[in-house]
Formats: C-alpha cells, sequence, structure tokens
C-alpha cells in the first residue's frame, strides 16, 4: 500500500559533540559578563553577548534526543512533516523541530470475550488475543487522530508516548472488536449446526478462522500504519443463556454417534458367527433360528445392562 513514510534527511550531528558544544557555549556566556563587568570590553557588548549565548545555549539544549533499539522519532518543522528517524543511540538535531517519539516495539492485546451470534443465529462468546506493532509511523500519526487522542496525557515527553500508544491500542481494540464479529459470523460454532460437514466452523477449524482474522485485522488496520502479527481466538463458547441446552445437544450427540459405533459393531459380530458357523458345519440352522439367534446376540451386544444367560433345555420350536 502506498505510504508517505520516508527517512529523516536532515542534519543530525552526534549527541557527544553536541554536548562539548553545548558546554563551550554555557562556558562563553559568563565569561562575556565578567569581561564586561572588569572593563576588558565594552559593558553594553559584554552583557548582550552573555544574554545572546545563554539563550542560545539554552535553544541548543532542546535539539538533544536519545533513540533506544525499535523507537522512532518523527521529525516535523512547523506542521510540515520532514521524516522519520529510527537510528538508535544519542544525537543532536535542529532544535526547532518536534520530535515526536513512537515505540515499533511489538505489543500484545488480549481482548475481553464479547457476544455475537454465529451463522446460525445462535449467540456465543470469543475473545481472542493478538500481537501488533507500528510499521508506517506518517500513517500512524496523521491518518488517524491519535495525537489529540493522546493529549490528556501530555504533560511530559513520557506522558506523550504513553499516551500516544494508548490511542493507538485503543484504536486496535476497536478494529479488532468489529472485525471479530465479522469473521465470527460467516461461521457455525460447530459441524452439529451445519448441514453438511465440509462447512468450515469455528470451533474445528481453529487455524483457518486464524488467518481469515489476521487478514481482517490487517485490511482494517493498514490506515493506521499499524500491522498485525499474530491474532488467534483464545475463547470460545456458547452464550450463558443457551450453554446448558448446547451440552445437552452435544451429549446426545455423542450418544447417537456412541451407539451407532455399537450397532455397526454388533451386526458384523453376528455376521461373522453365522458365517462361522455355516462354513464349519457347526450347527445346521434353518432361517427361523437364524433369526432367533440375530435377535439374542444383537440384544446382548447393544444392551446396557449385562446380559443374564438363560439356558434352553429344550427345542428352539414353539
Amino acid at each position: 500500500m502506498e505510504t508517505n513514510e520516508r527517512d529523516y534527511k536532515g542534519s543530525v550531528v552526534n549527541g557527544f559533540l553536541g554536548l562539548l558544544i553545548n558546554l563551550l557555549i554555557l562556558a562563553a556566556a559568563p565569561l562575556c559578563i565578567a569581561g564586561a563587568v572588569n572593563s576588558y570590553i565594552p559593558e553594553v557588548l559584554g552583557i548582550v553577548c552573555g544574554i545572546v549565548l545563554f539563550i542560545v545555549w539554552f535553544i541548543h539544549l532542546i535539539g538533544f534526543m536519545t533513540l533506544e533499539p525499535n523507537e522512532a522519532r518523527v521529525m516535523v518543522f512547523f506542521g510540515k512533516y520532514k521524516g522519520t528517524f529510527r537510528r538508535a543511540g544519542f544525537y543532536w538535531v535542529n532544535p526547532f523541530l518536534d520530535k515526536k517519539k513512537v515505540s515499533l516495539r511489538a505489543r500484545n492485546l488480549n481482548a475481553d470475550p464479547i457476544k455475537v451470534n454465529d451463522l446460525t443465529g445462535n449467540p456465543i462468546m470469543i475473545g481472542l488475543v493478538l500481537v501488533w506493532k507500528l510499521k508506517d509511523t506518517y500513517k500512524a500519526l496523521f491518518e488517524i487522530d491519535s495525537q489529540t487522542m493522546a493529549m490528556a496525557g501530555a504533560a511530559t515527553t513520557a506522558g506523550a508516548v504513553a499516551g500516544r500508544m494508548k490511542a493507538f491500542e485503543n484504536f486496535v481494540k476497536v478494529q479488532s472488536d468489529a472485525a471479530l464479529r465479522q469473521v465470527a459470523g460467516r461461521y457455525a460454532y460447530d459441524d452439529t449446526d451445519t448441514s453438511t460437514g465440509e462447512q468450515l466452523t469455528l470451533r474445528s477449524n481453529a487455524d483457518e478462522i486464524n488467518m481469515q482474522l489476521v487478514q481482517q485485522l490487517n485490511e482494517r488496520l493498514s490506515m493506521a500504519g499499524i500491522e498485525v502479527v499474530e491474532a488467534r481466538i483464545n475463547y470460545l463458547a456458547y452464550a450463558p443463556e443457551i450453554a446448558a441446552i448446547m451440552l445437552k445437544r452435544q451429549q446426545a450427540s455423542a450418544i447417537i454417534t456412541a451407539r451407532e459405533k455399537i450397532v455397526e459393531g454388533a451386526v458384523s459380530m453376528v455376521k461373522l458367527a453365522l458365517d462361522k458357523l455355516s462354513s464349519e458345519a457347526i450347527v445346521d440352522l434353518d432361517e427361523e433360528k437364524k433369526a432367533a439367534m440375530v435377535s439374542n446376540l444383537l440384544v446382548v451386544l447393544c444392551a446396557d445392562e449385562p446380559a443374564q444367560p438363560v439356558i434352553n433345555s429344550g427345542t428352539l420350536k414353539h
């Protein structure tokens, strides 16, 4: 995506060299005043030079700045963007530049679970955790109103930076809420809520859903110069008002699936028994006896309670 961010190309002086110059200016100011007092130079000239040097020293002092790794300074000269400075260290620059400090480090956002309706209309609780960081400082400071939102903590430089980053975090929080609602509304909670088992669901296809969530978040946050490194659903459950009903539904579904497996296994065992008796000619069973045997075996194999043995001393015919 097109960006207006560029590197700062203005004059940058090593901070320690700038500090030496600053100390020389500070030392020269009282010398001028002392020279005027001792009549080495004209009195008016000495006092004026001393005052001017004190003013220059104070203005020069404002030009110092320090940068740690993964920090940046956005340079603004009387309202005009001059570039972004990213080199870590101690420097001196034009003191009339407004050096807005921002952090480029990765940050976490653990969003509280929110209530949304899934594809089938069931209310669910869903939450996410994401990792984000600033990628484009120009967009971050000038495309969204982060500076106005951060004014509450702007009494100090540290407060301004903290307030600015808090404003970015609030923006990410609002957009992540909207993206989560949009993505969650496209899919059902699980495959029991869909007509076919081929559709993606929130519970069974977490990796695919997370990838779509990252894509949706990056589309929404690109206007603010923010990049989402990772996003993941960390909480998923039915809303409290339907949780008990859905639990019974899941239990019933599990019981039905288990019964289907039991019946399938019982039928195969009965078929195996009949085939074995027939192939080895152990006993000759007519259709009526086979039906009775199938009935008895299915009852024994599929019953919840243990079968009670009954010894038949007579014939199977009635």
